[in-house]
């Protein structure tokens, strides 16, 4: 099981269909599709902060319980960077202490009945490249977004991966690499992360 994280459009999915094709692995994607709380949420961060959390939380323990059961699995995001989300909002107090705490409560409780991936694989990116990719993907709801919210949720993701130690961890910068539409930097990010699995196997990563 590999899972993908990185801020929004650093290229998570993209990445995650790409390994899924070259390894023949079962995606699991990011549950934003038929979400009912999400689009709200951007309007409102503060009355909708919990519930969608909540959601996401659920939807990411299903599907990380799924994909260990199955033999080859990469999933988008998972329950484990769930939390910097969480407490992105709680810092901010759209999300209130109390909420804060019944979150994390049923974090930690379902951290201890999932199995751990055999890769993180962490995208890196400044705040300027994900800004202008999020611009180039025209969700609505995304462009609304304050630049100070990109800011705070790149600066806790780099906060929360350089202390990550559920399981190995590979870190690539993506700044000047086009993994979607350039084949030799595909080509370096697939041979990156397989270097990275052939290394795990053998016991020496």
């Amino acid at each position: 099981m590999i899972i993908v994280d990185g801020v929004v459009g650093v290229g998570k999915s993209t990445l995650m269909n790409i390994l899924a094709e070259e390894r023949n692995m079962v995606p699991f994607q990011e549950p934003v599709v038929d979400n009912p709380v999400l689009e709200k949420f951007y309007h409102d961060r503060e009355r909708y902060s919990f519930p969608l959390q909540t959601f996401f939380l659920n939807k990411r323990f299903e599907h990380i319980k799924k994909a260990s059961s199955l033999k080859n699995a990469i999933l988008d995001r998972s329950i484990y960077g769930d939390v910097i989300f969480a407490k992105m909002l709680n810092d901010t107090k759209e999300m209130s202490d109390e909420e804060f705490d019944i979150y994390n409560d049923l974090f930690h409780h379902m951290l201890k009945h999932i199995q751990a991936p055999k890769l993180m694989v962490y995208l890196e990116i400044s705040v300027d490249n994900a800004i202008d990719r999020i611009k180039k993907r025209g969700r609505d709801y995304e462009l609304i977004v304050e630049r100070e919210y990109w800011e705070r949720l790149n600066m806790n993701y780099t906060n929360y991966f350089a202390n990550y130690n559920f399981s190995p961890i590979l870190k690539i910068n993506v700044d000047n690499i086009d993994f979607e539409n350039n084949l030799e930097d595909r080509k370096y990010v697939l041979s990156v992360i397989n270097e990275a699995l052939n290394k795990i196997e053998s016991g020496g990563y």
